[in-house]
């Protein structure tokens, strides 16, 4: 028997209903804020990811060869490509652009609970404002999706001027690498590359940085530094609209294309794999041979988000079963016709069984059954059953019809 690929899922209609369900709230959310949705080819050319991260990144991804002969990716992420589309069909649309996605990306690594090798993203990325409002906006757009999900989580805001006032006397390489340990919080790693480099003397300054919780903190170890009144002008409209968060001057972010405020969110019920949302200011246009146009965003994980919640997703949709005898078969489909205009998911039998047989078959995935028999037929009503409390009365079709619009999802 064949499997399906590692690392990727089948989904069955009541996980894709909880999915649909959830990505329905955090489409809404980013609509009222103004983002409109955007989508790019699953693969691109390879250069797009590698201009900025280099050929290392490779080993990461699914690369192949076209029979053009030209080396494509599966895309590993989408903000790259969503550059390159602003670059290809919308540099002269007049500034912000607010453009937000949901889609699947792909990466070759360890399959495990929350990571997969085909994952989905809702993303989000605002082009062409670089103000400390900017910057505010898509950090509370963050929290307002997260929230819309249903979701407990925490949101930890850094900016990584901190670190780069203790690095300021490294390259921009030896800059990068140590980063990279202190947003894993490896100390160990951190200590031995310090002291093969001679930079030993940095490690309490710069571990003592990720202990950081407040403003105050992190200027009594790093001063002052240039970007320093944007920060607080950001952290303080962030206060003003009581949005909870946590300093966090450890967060320097994967990806090497990030150039000021970063963020990330944390699900409270998740254990390693926790992360589930991820952004910041960034400038990557110009590595495609565009404009130097600031940036920021972010995406969430969406299949964390849907380990995160389970079975609290719920189950969204109405569902009436229609049972009928042949002599009422004309009516039924007339009645199944009605409850669908009336956008309730809606299933007749069409297999021939007994009113016994398909009441029994429809209590496995519906809330209600609308009997259907010659009375019925003859009388131009339904006989509507609530299967959860047993109750059956016979109604006019509209009073059936309103019976189950109004009962809410349940099951």
């Amino acid at each position: 028997m064949i499997q399906k690929p590692r690392g990727t899922r089948d989904f069955l209609p009541d996980e894709m209903e909880q999915r649909r369900a959830v990505e329905k709230r955090m489409r809404d959310v980013a609509r009222c804020w103004g983002y409109r949705e955007v989508c790019t080819p699953e693969f691109e050319e390879l250069e797009l990811f590698t201009a900025r991260s280099g050929d290392g990144i490779i080993e990461e991804m699914y690369v192949f060869e076209d029979k053009g002969g030209r080396m494509m990716a599966l895309r590993p992420e989408i903000t790259a490509a969503v550059q390159r589309m602003y670059l290809n069909e919308a540099r002269v649309t007049p500034k912000p652009l607010r453009w937000c996605y949901f889609a699947d990306c792909f990466r070759y690594e360890r399959p495990q609970k929350g990571r997969y090798r085909q994952f989905w993203q809702f993303g989000v990325e605002l082009i062409g404002a670089d103000t400390p409002v900017a910057d505010a906006e898509v950090i509370m757009l963050a929290r307002d999706l997260l929230e819309s999900s249903g979701v407990s989580f925490s949101l930890h805001i850094g900016h990584l001027g901190f670190m780069k006032a203790l690095l300021s006397d490294m390259d921009l390489k030896e800059q990068r690498i140590l980063m990279r340990y202190l947003d894993k919080k490896d100390y160990d790693g951190l200590k031995g590359h310090l002291g093969v480099s001679g930079s030993s003397d940095l490690y309490n300054s710069l571990t003592t940085l990720l202990e950081c919780r407040s403003l105050d903190e992190v200027t009594e170890i790093t001063g002052k530094i240039p970007e320093y009144e944007r920060i607080e002008e950001t952290f303080g409209l962030l206060d003003e609209l009581e949005i909870r968060y946590s300093v966090d001057p450890g967060i320097a972010r994967g990806l090497d294309y990030y150039t000021g405020m970063v963020f990330e969110a944390f699900a409270d019920n998740l254990g390693a794999e926790n992360q589930i949302l991820g952004g910041g200011a960034y400038r990557l246009a110009h590595l495609f041979g565009g404009d130097d146009v600031p940036s920021s965003g972010f995406a969430i994980g969406f299949d964390r988000v849907m380990v995160s919640l389970g079975d609290s997703a719920g189950k969204p949709e109405r569902v009436v079963g229609i049972v009928y005898t042949p002599e009422g078969r004309a009516h039924a489909l007339r009645v199944a016709r009605a409850f669908r205009e009336a956008g309730c998911r809606t299933e007749t039998d069409i297999m021939g069984r007994t009113i016994g047989a398909q009441i029994t078959h429809a209590s496995k995935s519906a809330q209600f059954v609308a009997i259907i028999g010659s009375r019925e037929q003859e009388s131009g009503t339904v006989t509507l059953k609530d299967l959860i409390s047993g109750e059956q009365r016979q109604l006019d079709l509209p009073s059936a019809i309103h019976e189950v619009v109004t009962s809410g999802p349940r099951g």
